[in-house]
């Protein structure tokens, strides 16, 4: 099974870490949360949600996961000024491993610069930063690149979203 990265920090939105992580740990996948320090407790922007995170980022590398979530929120944005978190995220996009990034989550892969060329989707707001990243932006419930990139625009979107996240660690 798959061992899934999971960049999360203050302010995620709660259902879209939530309905992911059950998902994936419910195929029999392992999710480890990262953050600046392990130990820390972030809470989700909607109050429903408490993480206590697994590992550091300066403790962690890509190459001890197969697979990488990206929820949304504000989390992203505020992940995205630091530049291990983007350099983490993009090389899962430099080594073609898989992606899961919903609503604002592509913002982190917006910054890596690693959306041009790419198919996605992701929340209303940051269409037009997606476009100017060279993403063919397509407002639809998820959308699957390459067989690697999964996104999604909205917690509505879900389902979708968990159900080509588990056929692409098949």
């Amino acid at each position: 099974m798959a061992k899934v990265a999971t960049l999360i920090t203050d302010m995620f939105e709660d259902v879209e870490f939530t309905g992911p992580r059950d998902a994936l740990v419910e195929a029999g996948h392992e999710v480890v949360t990262i953050e600046k320090k392990a130990g820390n407790t972030v809470e989700g922007k909607q109050g429903e949600s408490k993480v206590t995170i697994d590992k550091a980022i300066d403790d962690v590398s890509p190459e001890d996961f197969d697979a990488l979530l990206l929820p949304g929120g504000f989390s992203p944005d505020l992940l995205r000024e630091d530049d291990r978190f983007v350099q983490f995220a993009k090389a899962f996009m430099d080594a073609k491993k898989p992606v899961f990034a919903i609503c604002h989550g592509p913002q982190l892969l917006i910054t890596a610069k690693t959306l041009e060329g790419r198919d996605a989707t992701g929340y209303k707001s940051i269409k037009v930063d997606m476009e100017y990243a060279g993403a063919k932006y397509a407002d639809k419930e998820v959308v699957v690149c390459q067989e690697q990139l999964v996104t999604s625009r909205q917690p509505d979107d879900i389902p979708a979203f968990n159900r080509e996240m588990l056929n692409l660690l098949k």
